[in-house]
C-alpha cells in the first residue's frame, strides 16, 4: 500500500511482536511502535475485539514483508538512544547532558533575541 507520502506500508516481522504489523504501521506513521501496540490492545480490550483481530489477520495476510533493502543503516543509528551505542554510562550520560547544555545556550540566544528591543522595533517597521 502505497501512502500520499510516498511510503509503502509493510509489515515488519523482524520488529514485532507477532507478525510485525504493529512495528509497520508505526513505521509508515513515523511513531513509535510501542505507541501503535498500546492503541491496538486498549481497542481489543476495551470491547472492539473482533474488529481488532480482524483487522489484524487482514492485514498480516495482505501486507507484504519490508524487504532488506528498505533497511537503512543510518537509519537504524539514528533510532538508537545514547545507552544503545555501546558506550559506558558515564560517557552516554555526559553527551546527553552536552547536547541538553547545546540546546538551552540556542533557547536562551533566541529568548534574548526576540525580547530585545531590536526585535520589536524591527517587528514594527515590518508591519507598516
Amino acid at each position: 500500500m502505497r501512502g500520499s507520502n510516498g511510503r509503502t506500508l509493510y509489515r515488519i516481522p523482524q520488529s514485532g511482536k507477532i507478525a510485525g504489523v504493529c512495528a509497520g504501521i508505526a513505521d509508515y506513521f513515523a511513531i513509535e511502535t510501542w505507541l501503535v501496540r498500546v492503541l491496538a490492545a486498549s481497542i481489543f480490550l476495551l470491547g472492539g475485539s473482533g474488529v481488532v483481530f480482524i483487522i489484524y489477520v487482514a492485514l498480516w495476510v495482505i501486507l507484504d514483508i519490508k524487504p532488506q533493502k528498505h533497511y537503512d543503516r543510518d537509519d537504524i543509528e539514528l533510532k538508537k538512544k545514547p545507552w544503545q551505542s555501546g558506550e559506558p554510562a558515564k560517557q552516554a550520560l555526559s553527551d546527553v547532558n552536552r547536547q541538553f547544555r547545546s540546546l538551552e545556550i540556542r533557547l536562551q540566544n533566541l529568548e534574548r533575541h526576540v525580547t530585545s528591543d531590536n526585535f520589536d522595533l524591527k517587528r514594527q517597521i515590518n508591519s507598516l
